[in-house]
């Protein structure tokens, strides 16, 4: 009995996904295998922090690539946007569900054993558009500041807005706290420990600028959300997702549900099952590619009656 219920719980689609998200989470830097960094661009929240990489954060590539940041030639950045077109057609928000980094961190802080919220559903689709929000302000700046920018006249934009003209999102982005900032900070202390008694190494932690405190507020905050809210941020405050919701409904990639082997009066499952909150019983038979959709098909997983697949094209 145990072996069969062992045997059908790997067999389960979400046990490959685990460890795709698994595999890709190692695989994102390419400093783990010392290789040298190739630019490849994925709409996905990492880090441009590390030295080697073999990912780039497609959304931070936008910001900085039109401020023309650091050493990096102000210029349009169609590879990036490319990014976003091809992957959101070709398969939608599927990278949300399967590779992203930040996903990862959020499926694996929602196993931690908390009491979940159950948010009603016109809070949620109010807050659906916080990460609208996010995104507009974030391509408002970038957008203002890089024609300022074009027409020299920037000076006073930079100076009151510091790096938040460069990358306003990707300053206080907790992937970027949480994968290059907080290593860097910890490797910086070993190192400060080495040379310096113990009481001085923390005396530097504390001086630390403001913007580092603000970074930490927030990726604790969103940690928080994601324990007691599954996928807390890509529902409400991601601007890769705010972008993909719009591509998802232009993808090739859709679900679908049997009409004889679901019994919707009876089961709700998959809807129970979606981290997502997709009215997934209110979505027609034939394919649905809801915006919010990740396909994480854990909904197919839940299924009693085996009556939701994937549909491609």
């Amino acid at each position: 009995m145990a072996k069969t219920v062992l045997k059908k719980r790997l067999l389960k689609i979400n046990t490959l996904r685990v460890i795709v998200q698994f595999l890709s989470f190692i695989l994102f830097s390419a400093a783990i295998f010392n290789l040298s960094s190739i630019p490849l661009l994925l709409p996905v929240m990492w880090t441009w922090g590390l030295q080697q990489n073999i990912v780039g954060d497609a959304f931070t590539a936008i910001q900085l690539m039109s401020s023309g940041w650091q050493q990096t030639l102000q210029a349009f950045p169609w590879l990036a946007i490319a990014s976003f077109l091809i992957f959101g057609v070709l398969i939608g928000k599927s990278l949300c569900g399967w590779v992203c980094p930040f996903g990862f961190i959020q499926d694996l802080v929602s196993l931690i054993k908390a009491k979940k919220f159950e948010i009603s559903p016109k809070t949620h689709e109010d807050m659906k558009y916080v990460k609208y929000l996010v995104l507009g302000t974030t391509l408002f700046i970038t957008t203002t500041f890089s024609l300022a920018k074009l027409l020299k006249i920037h000076g006073n934009y930079e100076r009151a807005m510091g790096i938040f003209a460069y990358a306003p999102f990707t300053a206080v982005s907790p992937a970027e706290t949480l994968f290059a900032t907080l290593p860097k900070m910890v490797q910086n202390f070993s190192e400060t420990v080495m040379e310096k008694p113990v009481l001085d190494a923390l005396a530097g932690v504390l001086e630390l600028p403001p913007l580092f405190w603000i970074q930490l507020f927030i990726l604790i905050g969103v940690l928080v959300l994601a324990a007691y809210i599954p996928r807390g941020w890509c529902k409400y405050l991601c601007p890769h997702g705010a972008i993909m919701a719009v591509l998802n409904k232009f993808s090739f990639i859709g679900l679908k549900r049997d009409p004889v082997k679901c019994i919707k009066g009876e089961c709700r499952e998959c809807v129970k099952a979606c981290p997502m909150q997709v009215r997934i019983l209110d979505q027609p038979w034939e394919k649905f590619s809801d915006p919010e959709c990740i396909y994480c098909l854990k909904c197919v997983d839940a299924c009693p009656n085996k009556a939701i697949r994937v549909k491609y094209p």
